[in-house]
């Protein structure tokens, strides 16, 4: 087994809530009022639906947006102009996914809203505008709530080159085990003094009758990787709160942070309830981090994306994915329980190994912070499709990252001629041009998602040298059924029938990323950037998943049980991710070199864009083989673990045995993947000389 290190007993704690710190923030009356529009307007808005009897509701947006001008007055916005810029957050959170304001505070020097998804023990977004006075900086809180007081506002706005942003990241723990906020305090005083802020220990007696106890720190460490680290960054806090007297996770209260008084709420009944799954963070010392981690909370590593794996072209980034382990498990029927806990604490970590990307821009632009905070639902492609509907009608919520559709499979005439199909390379490149022709698919081989199987065969019955073909006529009715596959054939090769057509088509028409881990499904999306005052401005996102989780049973009686964080983090989406924010740069520079006719910039860019796709499509079989590797080292260790806790040593050492060989796989995956990274990096150096 691995060497046990000396920890800390580990607190038992789960997520609580995101505390965001904003420019500008509407009266509570207006956000109640547009809930109010949004509630009434849900009534009408399922009149409209496509096909009521389809899994995933489709609403007609242009029929449904003009009932909306109707009801809507003030608050319309016209979708046609919409921009994810200099958005309000909290309206966002109300129209794209339905959340409500459930909580408030207010003081002379701030005011906070909670707004949270219809179950209030999930995902919590605490917003707080400063109020700005023409005094001096308070260099003293007034407010007896430190989180809510100017000092702290200033503090992070100062810090962060006077962004808004997450300011806080917060945990609930139990005082189980002798092991509570006070406990974790005192590792900090022990091991990372300087990251506990003036006035970091308080104690709440709360109107509800309540005692509660809570620890601020500052999260990071100023120092790189290799340097001396003992200075602090006092601009992202992590934040423990405790119920004094609470022994159990279930059963949580909400407005769990001091201080927030409960504001009722009416949800509308078309949306799903959300929960914290991980909240990710861009540092310049990801092994500081890991660190103190370790040494506060016991923290321990789950997954390594190595140097080199993770890269976009030049950006180059290394990330480690660390977190408690829970001590509960589920039953497979018990599927329900289990996406609402939230003890399961992930937290994974990004630092770049170059000097241009993402990572790289965040914190030269903004410093170390919070990247995206992530949350799981039941049905992602359900809430992405009400998202998205929604936006087009009110001209509210959220826009997604952009995903090439080669991601999800294009029609091409490998693609025509491989596996069991019988067609030759003549006959494919001949459906091709075809279906090219008639506007079955665009030049890329992009076929239509929305036309049907008659309308393919209609069009194609249109091409007099298609139907003269001989194999075409012979196969007419395989051709067909693979071009309505080719708009999803990725995906197909890895889950087959396992969802229907329908899903399968909603998946690509929201461009929701899917991943498989073992008998794992990832569903996981990403927004554009929230908390941006201009484009091309870094700042946070937010990121939302399903799991699918398959029943864990081992030959060495191993119960069947649900796995905390099941399906991983999606290490092919992973790079997906940082390749389409490369992509989603290069297509806005697309669109602004046609805006003012800069031939040679649209060209460099359109270069960028093929050379990200290309790269992608490169690396998918790479992180496939990679991902298969990671979990069957897991399976054996696990195993392992559960053999040596029964007292089979020698099973154990031969499991791990087995672990070994599908490190040295996953190992061997992850130097193809540098290779490839590398090649795409001089390609990106060659177009970037060009400019």
């Amino acid at each position: 087994m691995d060497q046990i290190e000396d920890l800390p007993i580990p607190p038992t704690m789960g997520f609580s809530h995101i505390h965001l710190y904003v420019d500008n923030l509407k009266p509570l009356e207006h956000y109640k009022a547009y809930e109010d529009l949004c509630n009434k307007f849900s009534k009408t808005s399922n009149t409209h639906i496509k096909n009521p009897a389809a899994k995933c509701i489709v609403r007609d947006s242009t029929a449904a947006r003009a009932d909306w001008v109707k009801m809507a007055g003030e608050f319309d916005q016209n979708p046609d102009t919409y921009k994810s810029q200099n958005r309000d957050l909290v309206k966002q959170l109300i129209s794209g996914l339905g959340f409500r304001v459930t909580g408030m505070h207010k003081s002379v020097e701030s005011y906070s809203l909670l707004i949270t998804s219809e179950d209030e023990i999930g995902v919590q977004y605490v917003v707080t505008q400063l109020i700005k006075s023409d005094s001096p900086k308070k260099q003293k809180t007034e407010t007896k709530y430190e989180h809510f007081g100017s000092r702290a506002l200033n503090r992070f706005y100062d810090a962060h080159c006077q962004r808004q942003g997450i300011s806080a990241l917060a945990f609930e723990v139990i005082g189980e085990n002798g092991v509570g906020v006070d406990g974790i305090k005192a590792n900090y005083e022990k091991l990372h003094p300087k990251l506990l802020p003036e006035g970091a220990y308080n104690v709440y007696e709360e109107p509800d009758g309540t005692t509660r106890k809570m620890l601020e720190v500052y999260a990071y460490y100023k120092g790189k990787d290799g340097e001396q680290i003992d200075e602090e960054d006092d601009g992202t806090l992590l934040r423990f709160i405790e119920v004094v007297g609470r022994k159990s996770t279930d059963g949580r209260t909400t407005c769990i942070l001091p201080g927030l008084a409960k504001v009722d709420a009416t949800f509308d009944g078309t949306s799903f309830p959300a929960y914290c799954d991980h909240w990710v963070s861009n540092v310049v010392s990801r092994t500081g981090f890991l660190d103190t981690l370790k040494d506060t909370l016991g923290f321990t590593p789950k997954v390594d994306f190595n140097a080199g794996v993770v890269a976009a072209g030049e950006a180059q980034i290394e990330s480690t994915v660390t977190g408690n382990t829970t001590t509960r498990t589920f039953s497979k029927d018990a599927a329900a329980i289990a996406l609402k806990d939230q003890s399961q604490v992930y937290l994974p970590i990004n630092n770049a190994l170059s000097p241009v990307g993402h990572v790289h821009g965040f914190i030269e632009e903004i410093g170390q912070g919070v990247q995206h905070v992530a949350s799981r639902v039941v049905d992602l492609v359900g809430l992405i499709q009400r998202a998205n509907d929604f936006r087009k009608i009110t001209g509210e919520g959220f826009t997604f990252l952009n995903i090439p559709r080669t991601y999800y499979g294009v029609l091409s005439p490998l693609y025509l001629t491989s596996g069991n199909k019988k067609i030759d390379n003549a006959t494919a490149e001949l459906i091709c041009s075809s279906c090219e022709s008639v506007g079955i698919c665009s030049e890329d081989g992009a076929v239509d998602l929305e036309i049907s199987k008659d309308v393919v065969e209609e069009k194609l019955n249109g091409c007099s040298s298609l139907t003269s073909n001989d194999t075409y006529n012979a196969y007419k009715d395989e051709i067909v059924k693979a071009i309505m596959e080719s708009r999803y054939c990725n995906m197909f090769s890895l889950l087959g029938s396992h969802m229907s057509e329908d899903t399968y088509v909603a998946i690509v028409r929201n461009k929701i990323l899917v991943d498989v881990q073992g008998q794992d499904l990832l569903f996981q999306i990403f927004t554009s950037n929230i908390l941006q005052n201009k484009p091309g401005d870094e700042s946070p996102f937010l990121e939302f998943i399903q799991r699918v989780c398959s029943e864990c049973v081992s030959a060495d009686g191993c119960p069947a049980k649900i796995k905390p964080g099941c399906g991983g983090f999606g290490i092919r989406n992973f790079l997906t991710l940082f390749l389409s924010i490369e992509v989603s740069k290069a297509m806005m520079d697309v669109r602004d070199a046609r805006k003012v006719g800069d031939t040679k910039k649209m060209e460099t860019a359109n270069l960028r864009v093929k050379t990200f796709t290309d790269q992608l499509n490169e690396a998918n079989p790479i992180l496939t083989d990679i991902s298969d590797a990671m979990t069957a080292e897991g399976d054996f260790k696990d195993a392992a673990d559960f053999a040596l806790k029964n007292g089979d040593k020698a099973k154990a050492e031969e499991l791990l045995a087995k672990a070994k060989v599908e490190m040295e796989k996953k190992l061997e995956g992850n130097q193809r993947l540098m290779v490839c990274s590398s090649k795409y990096n001089t390609i990106m150096k060659e177009i970037r000389g060009r400019a």
